[in-house]
């Protein structure tokens, strides 16, 4: 389904072209900013031509939401179950970090595509495959997915621009212990936060081992 203009044809409209805008829409305005309407404009088309490739709103959040899930590391069956752990859960955190909006909605869809239900499908065939027994692999799949979306969800709302930024944010807040009523914050503040160097993003990796040593297959 193409249209033209005066300047000659335009590309023709497909599902994909579609989502692909909504995507690009929703990481640099937000989902408050998508919305068929805009989605049109983004495409120089007219709303009611849309419809013939998504009808609802949800259906575009379900589009997207698959569209990401499309970006994540797939875990390998039968490749040692860590190793694709590890590079799933960086993968995860990776994608999210382009995608801020999409935190709170990778698990909300009643829908899912199949690159979600691939994504799922793989990950928990790699855990069965290791040897996790059911009641284990849901175990697992649960901590490992709440650690992962909760730490892109604190990172995403740091009131920070990289690392150079830390002293900068820090320094008014450190004014507010002067008084001595905030021992403990002083001492993390002083003795690890605005160390040279530190890195928050760090925090993920550390976070990351500890969970992984503490499931095993069985």
């Amino acid at each position: 389904m193409g249209t033209t203009n005066d300047d000659g044809p335009r590309t023709a409209l497909t599902r994909d072209r579609v989502l692909r805008a909504a995507l690009a829409l929703a990481d640099r305005d937000g989902l408050a900013g998508l919305t068929i309407r805009t989605l049109a404009q983004e495409l120089d088309s007219k709303p009611m031509s849309l419809y013939y490739y998504v009808a609802t709103k949800d259906q575009i959040l379900d589009g997207i939401v698959d569209l990401v899930f499309a970006e994540v590391h797939l875990p390998v069956v039968g490749n040692p179950w860590r190793q694709e752990m590890e590079h799933r859960a960086r993968s995860m955190r990776a994608v999210l970090a382009r995608h801020r909006w999409a935190v709170g909605l990778l698990e909300s869809r009643a829908a899912p595509g199949p690159a979600t239900l691939r994504h799922h499908d793989a990950t928990l065939g790699t855990l069965r495959r290791a040897g996790f027994s059911l009641r284990a692999t849901a175990h697992a799949y649960a901590l490992l997915d709440s650690y992962i979306y909760g730490f892109a969800l604190q990172e995403a709302a740091l009131p920070l621009a990289g690392v150079d930024s830390v002293a900068e944010v820090a320094a008014p807040i450190m004014e507010r212990f002067a008084d001595g009523q905030y021992p403990w914050m002083v001492e993390i503040a002083e003795g690890v936060v605005m160390q040279p160097g530190y890195d928050f993003a760090e925090e993920f990796e550390h976070g990351l081992e500890l969970i992984l040593d503490a499931i095993t297959p069985h």
